[in-house]
């Protein structure tokens, strides 16, 4: 009995803990029908209500949609980026119509610019008033759908912060339109785009066109990425372009890496504490995202100090580790080291015996701040 009581418990904690899909149809008057979505919602999503997501727009969603969602699902559990919203679009006997664009100037016409006013005007209103969206949302499409996506950064107010353009079957304007528009954008963008060495010669000619002209721009708010697979068809070529675009976007989401600390924080000609400032604001500003400073982050920033003694930093790393965590040692050592590097053993000395109180916390011990203490003592003789 004892064991089926267990049993139950763990089924129910994993039904309450993993990510929620939805099946859901919207009446379109754009499309003058309804259309089925699938939806997925953050493992946390009844937990705070106060919480806002970025939002995931996925076409072709009968197919794309599990391979987004399920990446999704997989980076946040990690905390590799934020929890997310995915809203994946069916359209199996549809996309022929819903990507139909001009032969003159490439843009959408008929059902295709239906389908353009659909998601903008009809689609993303909907899920903005039913579901908790942030600002920060991202367009994914594959082969036909991949082109659809950026006629939204042709816009001078672009719908999308995020595309994801996987194997895209451009139309042929699009190589000239989408550089000039990205050219000028004049908030932070990300685009990521690839091909596969096995997708169609026009697909690949263009794929590699746009790319080059791309990384050409000089534009601060342009983050652009580009992947060329060897080896996947045009159909499995999504599961690999989707991790890399995740990661790509939400690069900054992530705790420091070890690349991350030697090629840019040890170079850096600014505070490292003022880098790891900008880091959670950017978080923040980009995805909506108050986002606790990682311990893993501090003793980055920490062994930089130490590596390029810059001491003097210490002290406004101290201030930010107290305001983080309050109840630990963490922000009094850092202070400690400030003063016992800046001149002031006797302020540093106290400072690590006061810390007895706090607790432990990513290796610092309270037997740690009393042997510091003690060292101070011994060698100034207070």
């Amino acid at each position: 009995m004892k064991h089926l009581l267990t049993v139950l418990l763990a089924l129910i904690t994993i039904h309450f803990t993993k990510a929620q899909v939805k099946y859901e149809t919207i009446e379109s008057s754009k499309l003058g029908e309804e259309r089925q979505l699938k939806i997925q919602l953050p493992r946390g999503y009844n937990s705070n209500e106060d919480k806002s997501y970025p939002l995931f727009i996925v076409l072709d969603g009968d197919y794309m949609f599990e391979a987004v969602a399920g990446n999704v699902d997989y980076y946040s559990y990690w905390e590799d980026m934020p929890e997310a919203i995915v809203v994946g679009v069916n359209q199996l006997d549809k996309r022929f119509d819903d990507c139909m664009y001009s032969e003159q100037n490439s843009l959408p016409i008929e059902t295709g610019a239906a389908f353009f006013e659909f998601i903008g005007i009809e689609l993303i209103p909907y899920i903005e008033k039913t579901y908790r969206t942030g600002n920060f949302k991202i367009a994914v499409g594959h082969g036909e759908t991949a082109n659809f996506i950026n006629y939204y950064l042709l816009k001078s107010n672009p719908m999308f912060q995020g595309y994801i353009a996987v194997s895209p079957e451009l139309a042929p304007n699009m190589i000239d339109y989408l550089p000039e528009a990205l050219s000028k954008v004049e908030s932070k963008i990300y685009y990521y785009l690839a091909n596969t060495t096995n997708d169609g010669s026009s697909i690949k000619k263009m794929t590699n066109v746009l790319s080059t002209d791309i990384s050409a721009l000089e534009n601060e708010n342009l983050k652009f990425d580009f992947d060329s697979f060897e080896g996947p068809s045009h159909y499995s070529v999504p599961t690999h372009a989707i991790p890399n675009a995740i990661e790509g976007m939400f690069q900054v989401f992530q705790p420091i890496s070890k690349k991350e600390y030697k090629d840019t924080i040890l170079e850096l000609e600014i505070s490292p504490v003022l880098y790891l400032q900008e880091k959670y604001q950017a978080i923040s500003d980009l995805f909506g995202v108050d986002k606790q400073i990682l311990i893993n982050d501090f003793k980055a920033i920490s062994a930089a100090i130490e590596k390029n003694e810059l001491y003097e930093y210490y002290e406004e790393l101290g201030k930010m580790a107290r305001k983080a965590y309050p109840e630990t040692l963490l922000g009094t050592y850092y202070i400690a080291r400030f003063h016992e590097e800046t001149g002031d053993p006797k302020k540093a000395m106290r400072t690590y015996q006061s810390a007895y109180t706090l607790e432990e916390i990513a290796g610092l011990t309270k037997d740690l701040m009393l042997e510091k203490a003690d060292l101070i003592k011994e060698d100034f003789g207070y």
